[in-house]
Order: C-alpha cells, then sequence, then structure tokens
C-alpha cells in the first residue's frame, strides 16, 4: 500500500472534535480529546467512540464502563488542546476547565455546547485504540445551535492546517 495516498485518502473523513471524560468516584479521571465519534443506534441510542489504547481515558472508561461525551462549539479550540494532555484535576477544574459532574459521575465540561452520559456497553480492543460501544444514558443541551447542529460542532479541519489524526 502506498503510504502517502493511505495516510492522505484517511484524512479526507470529516472529524468533529469532543472531550471524552470518566470519573472512577475514587480520584482517577480520565478526560481527553477524541475525534473517531459516531452513533450507530436510534433505538437505544448508541454511540462508538476510538480511545487510544495506552490513554488514561481508556483505563477509567474500561474500569467504570460510563463516561461522558463533551461536545466542543467552534469556540472550543483551546480545550481540544488542553485535552490532547493526560488530565490533571486541580482547583475545581479539570486541565484548567471547569466542570460540574453529571449523573453518571463524569465531567460535564463548562465549555461544552452540549454533552452525552453513556454506559459502555462493549470494547473491541484491537490496534492502537479501542472502540466502545455505549448506550446514551442522558443528554445535555447546553447551547442551542443556531442553524443545524452538526454546523455548530469544533471540526478537526477548525484546529488549522497543519493539525491532523488519523492516516
Amino acid at each position: 500500500m502506498d503510504d502517502a495516498a493511505k495516510k492522505t485518502t484517511l484524512r479526507m473523513i470529516p472529524y468533529g472534535i469532543y472531550v471524552l471524560t470518566s470519573d472512577d468516584g475514587k480520584g482517577n479521571v480520565g478526560a481527553a480529546t477524541v475525534n473517531w465519534v459516531t452513533q450507530s443506534s436510534f433505538a437505544p441510542p448508541l454511540v462508538v467512540v476510538g480511545v487510544k489504547a495506552d490513554s488514561g481515558a481508556h483505563t477509567v472508561v474500561k474500569g467504570t464502563g460510563k463516561f461522558t461525551l463533551n461536545m466542543l462549539g467552534k469556540d472550543g479550540k483551546g480545550a481540544a488542546f488542553a485535552f490532547f494532555k493526560p488530565a490533571k484535576v486541580e482547583d475545581g477544574k479539570i486541565n484548567g476547565f471547569g466542570f460540574k459532574a453529571g449523573g453518571n459521575g463524569c465531567a460535564i465540561l463548562d465549555i461544552a455546547i452540549a454533552a452525552v452520559e453513556c454506559s459502555v456497553k462493549q470494547v473491541l480492543e484491537m490496534g492502537d485504540h479501542s472502540v466502545v460501544v455505549a448506550e446514551v444514558t442522558e443528554a445535555h443541551l447546553i447551547k442551542a445551535p443556531e442553524g443545524r447542529a452538526d454546523a455548530a460542532i469544533l471540526e478537526m479541519k477548525d484546529l488549522g492546517d497543519t493539525v491532523y489524526y488519523g492516516g
């Protein structure tokens, strides 16, 4: 396979930017910027998320079976970059961003325009990311979008011409 063609071709897949958070209630918090996300079922409402296998977020999600997926708006670039780093909780903030605990105990970021609380149904461990299938158990619409809902989300292309993921 031509490596350059593979990389360019796979980067043509559009990606939204989200922050996944998880908390075991014992001081272990996972949080990470994720972009391999899709809805996979209407009934029950299921989402599929790719989570880096060697990340702290993966460890906490797998251990607890729950997470929150925070949707970032176009003004969420700073959060996207902040959560490329491991989660650090200080002064009531995660990686410098305020939050409140959702019903499942996982963080709903103050900067999020929406969030869904999820219960893990299956984890497929294969490659450098695991595929996590989860049921949406609660939805929070924090800032109603103007126009199309999918146009409100921060996308990979919004992070600049040199920021890519995939390939």
